[in-house]
């Protein structure tokens, strides 16, 4: 009974460590005031397949959970969502949910993070200013040197593809394969 209980308690204390501590927009914004950090949004459609990939294999490797726990505000957005927000001085709807057929009707705050597809990754700066989008499914190992890049702000120093290529060649990757 004690062995049975020991491995349950291994299996879900590794089960907490490998999660990213996800927010919505509003509260990662709110949480920028007190303590500036870099936002992450995962725009996700419940639909789409290589989201729930991403949930799983890329955002649930331990590597990439505690490092988005601890230099950024994860923030996970559903690009359909129908509630409205409000954030930056005004309100973003999803009008379209009554009237359109089908599953395709984006929020506006999706459009205004200019996200035309899931999965879609996003990055704002301390300040809630857009850095950069990175469009499609992307494994743990293709996230991790965005993630150092833009929270380091080494993005900023990178001017050329020569020196961008230069980045990832030095890049030490901390997920063994």
């Amino acid at each position: 009974m004690r062995k049975i209980f020991t491995i349950l308690s291994l299996f879900f204390i590794t089960l907490n460590f490998a999660q990213v501590k996800w927010m919505t927009i509003e509260e990662a914004l709110e949480a920028q005031k007190t303590q500036p950090k870099k936002i992450l949004i995962d725009f996700y459609a419940d639909w789409c397949g290589p989201c729930k990939i991403m949930d799983k294999k890329t955002y649930g490797h331990p590597v990439i959970s505690e490092f988005l726990n601890d230099k950024y505000y994860p923030v996970k957005f559903n690009a359909e969502e129908k509630k409205q927000i409000e954030i930056f001085g005004r309100k973003f709807v999803n009008e379209n949910t009554a009237h359109k057929k089908g599953r395709n009707s984006l929020h506006e705050f999706t459009q205004f993070m200019n996200v035309g597809a899931v999965p879609s990754t996003v990055f704002l700066d301390e300040n809630g200013a857009p850095i950069t989008i990175l469009q499609g499914e992307l494994s743990a190992k293709e996230l991790e040197p965005y993630l150092t890049l833009i929270s380091n702000d080494l993005f900023k120093k990178i001017k050329t593809r020569q020196e961008w290529e230069d980045f990832q060649k030095k890049f030490k990757s901390n997920i063994k394969d």
